[in-house]
């Protein structure tokens, strides 16, 4: 098992995030915490994640306070594949498999870590796309390509963003051009699964 402490700094999002990650395979524990400005208005984000031992995003909690609002996110899938958003079923995320939260870069680990590319190798994948500053929720495709074992090309379907993103062996982010940068990656050896918040 490998623990990490995590700092990014968010370009666009003027951000900073302290992400902890929990690493055993393919099974993903993490809690993370950002704070950052965003159209001249501050914003807080925690959210809690968690994988299966087949790299399969199983839940996903989130906490976000914006635009003088305290908003609560959680999103669970069950055995069937079935997602339910605050309780409720939601059948437009049936097929996804990962999610993705724009102000983080961590949500692009997911399907890097779980798709196992081939150099050159192309998957489309169907996310949960959170845009938690519009306080929207809904479904998307994504384009990643392997372009070397440190690099990935992700596109946003059919939206024109597209990156080039550097990563570590982790497949986690260590640039991602005009977006985020990593400031920090500690070895652990503190149990913050035990943490409460």
């Amino acid at each position: 098992m490998k623990q990490l402490n995590l700092l990014w700094s968010g370009r666009e999002y003027y951000s900073l995030e302290n992400c902890l990650v929990d690493i055993e395979g393919l099974v993903l524990k993490v809690q993370s915490t950002i704070v950052g400005r965003y159209e001249h208005k501050l914003y807080y984000v925690h959210y809690s994640l968690s994988t299966d031992a087949r790299g399969h995003t199983t839940s996903l909690r989130i906490d976000v306070q914006h635009n003088d609002q305290l908003v609560r996110h959680e999103l669970l899938k069950d055995a069937s594949g079935t997602w339910k958003y605050n309780g409720r079923e939601r059948a437009e995320f049936n097929g996804c498999i990962d999610v993705d939260i724009p102000v983080t870069p961590f949500t692009n680990t997911l399907p890097i870590r779980r798709l196992r590319l081939g150099q050159k190798e192309t998957a489309v994948i169907q996310v949960i796309y959170c845009d938690l500053l519009s306080n929207r929720i809904h479904s998307v495709r994504q384009r990643y390509t392997m372009i070397s074992d440190t690099s990935y090309h992700y596109e946003n379907i059919p939206n024109d963003f597209e990156a080039t993103i550097t990563v570590d062996d982790d497949g986690l982010v260590v640039d991602y051009p005009q977006l985020f940068k990593r400031e920090a990656a500690i070895r652990s050896n503190y149990d913050f699964r035990s943490i409460i918040l």
